[in-house]
């Protein structure tokens, strides 16, 4: 993030990131994801932690929680919204030991998470966050 912060970035700063974010992505893939529910917790949860096995809270940045485009059908009509999490402490504490601008850390997290939406390779991963 350009401007410079008097105290760390809060959940409202990072929300309006990532609003910029994936307002930048190619319309003709928005259209597709339009429904995904982003939320930026401080955390993943307890049962998030368990299921990724991870060492610390802090290893992970982003989630995609739901059934990619490619593996959807009719049969999931019922079921809970795809939803993408950013984790606000994890992202603070990368964008404080590499230095990186915040908003593209965001933007990169973001455009990942919403990757695996579609089902995308990290290749086309790496050549939709390029694009934008």
């Amino acid at each position: 993030m350009s401007r410079a912060f008097g105290a760390a970035p809060t959940l409202g700063d990072i929300e309006r990131l990532a609003g910029a974010a994936y307002a930048a992505i190619p319309e003709s893939l928005r259209r597709h994801a339009e429904a995904i529910v982003i939320r930026v917790e401080e955390f993943p949860d307890a049962e998030t932690e368990a299921d990724m096995e991870l060492e610390t809270p802090f290893d992970l940045l982003g989630l995609y929680r739901g059934v990619s485009l490619e593996r959807k059908s009719i049969a999931d009509s019922g079921s809970p919204p795809d939803m993408i999490f950013l984790y606000r402490r994890p992202l603070l504490d990368y964008w404080c030991e590499t230095g990186e601008d915040l908003e593209r850390v965001v933007r990169h997290v973001l455009i990942h998470e919403i990757g695996h939406h579609f089902g995308f390779s990290d290749e086309e991963m790496a050549a939709l966050e390029a694009a934008g």
